[in-house]
């Protein structure tokens, strides 16, 4: 096991990895930018070292100075959470040539991944479907209105190397497509510095289940269910359920499968998630891996009773997975409610600025993952998400109620959140009955 890691992150899923290092033993050594400085997190580690200014290029994201911190700490290994540099290939290699141990799966497979056209390929050999659409990248616009012509509008332009709704465009007839498809390659070149793109036959209304999966360096590999994240704006996700209220016996062992073949033929390890589309007629279509902890891994961890932080870390140790795929058991309903410092009612326009009172909800079955204090200052540097409220309940029904409760006790003032946004969802008759699907917050909610 390590005796000392440092956490390339900030926030929530610092403070997160923090307390599982505490319970297992091992020292932390939190880095944070100048625009954290009064951060919780670092309250909490055992060692602190200051690695920048706000921006994230010359923080977060700068892997010079987040190495240097790593060995003027004499670190075993660094977790990169998510965001900034968990997926990053090349971040990983550095670790592994400074003989630092990254928490994460090997740089090759992070790379492959991280393709979406590779990724594309290797799903198809393994037998496991993907949506229509080209056989690779696309070059040209011409390319892409034969593809579309072949599969049939609507489709969607998606950056190769893409992520987090970026370099994305849906496109309904060969006018909007070439718009869609430059456009497209703009942002992912901006994004991503990579303008590859290509184009899959777009799904309307479909569900968004993924699977959460564990791999150790032995070969033995396990799923814990899925996790379902229809619920988005812009491909944004805002709530996240487990099980999926759709998912018959059958489907969730068929899909649990596919994603155990797609992680084994990838050479995964480490945590990740496999992600699919699930259409209205019960057909589900692979879409990518995020080779990284997911944001909504408290989820699983709440109906399945394994902490995926400490996984992730014993895994990286060497460590065999305890744990077998008949050991696996989902008990109850798990939700989780995003919580954003974004005013809704503005086109979710980022609300940064001092948290005046903060209050968190408490009792049985309720948690909350947060950074925010009263009197703290959310800087403007950041993702949005100021904390995750989850609750956890024998079924759906008495999960919804014991959410509502938890949102009516979480007070946050000073800045505008989207707490009232989730009052609404928790509500809404449609997320009671659990038929919804990605477009509930632009149809239902006309946000």
């Amino acid at each position: 096991m390590f005796s000392r890691i440092l956490i390339a992150n900030r926030g929530e899923i610092a403070l997160r990895i923090i307390r599982a290092c505490k319970e297992l033993g091992i020292e932390t050594v939190a880095v944070y930018s100048k625009g954290d400085e009064n951060a919780l997190y670092l309250r909490y580690a055992d060692e602190t070292i200051c690695i920048g200014p706000g921006a994230s290029a010359q923080s977060y994201l700068d892997i010079p100075r987040i190495i240097s911190a790593a060995e003027i700490a004499d670190v075993d290994a660094i977790h990169p959470g998510y965001g900034f540099l968990a997926e990053n290939s090349h971040f990983a290699e550095v670790c592994q040539s400074c003989k630092i141990k990254f928490i994460g799966p090997r740089p090759d497979v992070i790379d492959l991944l991280g393709n979406k056209t590779r990724a594309r390929d290797l799903v198809k050999k393994i037998g496991v479907r993907t949506t229509p659409g080209s056989d690779g990248a696309i070059e040209t616009e011409d390319e892409a209105i034969v593809v579309a012509h072949k599969v049939g509008y609507p489709v969607i332009i998606k950056a190769a190397a893409g992520g987090g709704g970026r370099g994305m465009r849906i496109a309904h007839n060969d006018m909007s497509l070439k718009n869609a498809f430059h456009n497209a390659r703009a942002e992912a070149d901006i994004a991503f510095k990579d303008s590859t793109v290509y184009v899959e036959k777009f799904l309307e209304r479909p569900r968004h289940v993924e699977f959460q999966i564990l791999a150790d360096e032995h070969g033995n590999l396990v799923h814990l269910g899925e996790r379902d994240c229809s619920l988005q704006r812009r491909y944004q996700k805002l709530v996240e359920e487990s099980p999926s209220p759709v998912l018959t016996k059958a489907l969730r062992k068929e899909m649990g499968e596919a994603a155990k073949k797609v992680a084994k033929a990838a050479g995964y390890t480490n945590a990740g998630t496999v992600e699919f589309l699930l259409d209205q007629s019960g057909k589900f279509y692979f879409t990518e891996v995020n080779a990284r902890i997911q944001v909504e891994h408290p989820v699983t961890e709440s109906v399945t009773g394994i902490d995926l932080i400490k996984e992730q870390i014993r895994i990286a140790s060497g460590e065999k997975l305890g744990l077998s795929q008949r050991d696996i058991r989902i008990k109850g309903v798990a939700i989780e409610a995003r919580i954003n410092a974004e005013d809704p009612s503005q086109d979710f326009k980022p609300s940064p600025g001092r948290v005046n009172l903060y209050c968190a909800p408490g009792g049985i079955g309720v948690r909350i993952d947060s950074h925010i204090y009263s009197g703290y200052e959310i800087p403007p540097f950041y993702d949005s998400m100021v904390g995750k409220l989850i609750v956890h309940a024998e079924d759906r029904e008495k999960a919804i109620i014991l959410m509502r409760r938890a949102l009516d006790e979480l007070i946050i003032e000073g800045v505008k959140t989207t707490v009232p946004l989730h009052k609404r969802i928790f509500n809404h008759s449609s997320f009671i009955a659990g038929e919804y699907d990605t477009s509930f917050i632009e149809s239902q909610l006309g946000l």
